[in-house]
């Protein structure tokens, strides 16, 4: 393929995008930004994300300030796209089947369930004791940037538990939204939002296929979900599970007409001149349609949408949450029950839990250990899923409504995720080769 002077300014950037640890590079410097900004100027960090935006007409209007339309907004996209991975996951990925699922969920429920007891018990009784679910998270575009970077003789196996194990806890983060940092619920509302997700399953059952058709209904189910007091988040999640998974020809019909037409291509090659004939045009149309029958709109969303989200909602989100201002008591800051019971559950409670969940699991002969991995490899995945970030962060503005509370998890979750990430980078560098 000849390649043009824009192909060729722009091919570092696109070999960089693809790298496996990029995302996790990019918001590791968009929490950094945001730290640095709140520092030097926090009246300006905070004021910018209080400027309020409104959408609507007349008396329809929705007015919220721009970090409440990151927060509820974007981050809605956010889910939509774990729900398309968790969607792909459960039918034909590392969840689809229970011996495939049954060490990463369990890994899972103990790297969930350990972490939310820890917390309770440093605050029981107290006024925070509603933010347990603050460590249950994983940060997975951190966690695999780290493992991707700490050695190059880890089994992709070891990969593929990891992200099955961050899968899994994604799940746990959304029914724990759904069930436990819910307000009141508008029932009319939720109503509305409830049918528009209908028309979208039955829009899935007749065989639309269009991505258009699902964005335009699944944008009314997030706002039937937002104006409910059901976390608008929980719509984007459903609204993925709608998306049809299936192709409208096999492999083999779609290999034998791609050939076909590829031969009609070839046959009418013009003698001079740049540009192709009709007929060939006609083929390339043809092409197409045969390929986007061949697609699965499930993956041709993702597809579409990850970089978006990995390079632009989820970086905006750190840049918008993330602003924590140090001060010279920075450390005797930190000495509360919200810091000490976040830092203690992602760096204890996800390591034992994991570890032990999965320790339980082999003893017992009801899993094995990944394909040419061994302890210390779980060991390092365990820390690794300390690093709670992204969902972290969103959690802790869900559980609690005092700054002062928001504040502390902050700093416990930073704390937890720069050590954890440390640490398990460590371990994995120890594991010079896989067993074979």
């Amino acid at each position: 393929m000849q390649k043009t002077a824009i192909d060729k300014i722009i091919a570092p950037v696109s070999r960089f995008i693809h790298l496996e640890y990029t995302s996790g590079v990019v918001l590791l410097l968009a929490v950094v930004a945001a730290i640095l900004w709140a520092n030097l100027s926090y009246e300006s960090y905070h004021h910018i994300w209080e400027i309020n935006f409104s959408v609507g007409f007349d008396n329809h209007l929705l007015n919220h300030p721009l970090h409440i339309w990151i927060n509820d907004g974007l981050m809605a996209v956010f889910f939509f796209v774990i729900g398309l991975e968790l969607k792909r996951e459960f039918m034909e990925g590392e969840l689809s089947s229970l011996k495939k699922a049954a060490l990463p969920m369990t890994a899972a429920v103990g790297g969930m369930v350990v972490p939310a007891l820890i917390y309770f018990y440093i605050n029981m009784g107290t006024e925070a004791d509603h933010g347990w679910g603050i460590p249950m998270a994983t940060d997975i575009a951190f966690a695999l940037a780290l493992l991707s970077m700490a050695s190059k003789h880890i089994p992709g196996s070891v990969k593929v538990f990891l992200s099955a194990l961050a899968v899994a806890d994604d799940l746990g983060a959304v029914l724990v939204i759904a069930f436990f940092y819910t307000a009141e619920i508008n029932f009319l509302a939720l109503g509305i939002g409830t049918g528009f997700l209908l028309i979208l399953i039955v829009g899935n059952i007749i065989g639309i296929r269009s991505s258009l058709f699902y964005l335009i209904i699944g944008v009314g189910v997030w706002i039937g979900f937002l104006l409910s007091g059901v976390h608008a988040t929980i719509a984007g999640v459903l609204v993925a599970f709608t998306i049809p998974a299936v192709t409208k020809i096999n492999e083999h019909i779609y290999s034998n007409n791609l050939r076909k037409l590829s031969y009609d291509f070839e046959s009418d090659i013009p003698e001079r001149g740049s540009l192709i004939t009709p007929r060939q045009n006609m083929t390339i149309q043809k092409v197409k349609s045969l390929s986007m029958a061949a697609e699965t709109p499930l993956q041709s969303i993702e597809h579409a949408l990850h970089p978006w989200v990995a390079f632009g909602i989820m970086p905006l989100f750190a840049l918008a949450n993330a602003g924590i201002v140090i001060q010279t008591d920075f450390l005797t800051s930190i000495i509360n029950p919200v810091s000490i019971g976040v830092t203690a559950g992602l760096l204890i409670g996800k390591f034992c839990g994991i570890l032990l969940f999965c320790w339980v699991m082999v003893k017992l002969k009801l899993a094995s250990l990944p394909d040419q991995a061994n302890w210390k490899h779980i060991t390092g995945v365990a820390m690794l899923a300390g690093i709670g970030f992204t969902m972290s962060l969103f959690i802790s503005g869900l559980a609690f409504k005092n700054p002062v509370f928001i504040d502390q998890a902050k700093y416990g979750i930073l704390i937890a995720s720069v050590t954890a990430g440390i640490l398990g980078t460590l371990i994995l560098k120890k594991v010079s080769k896989p067993l074979n």
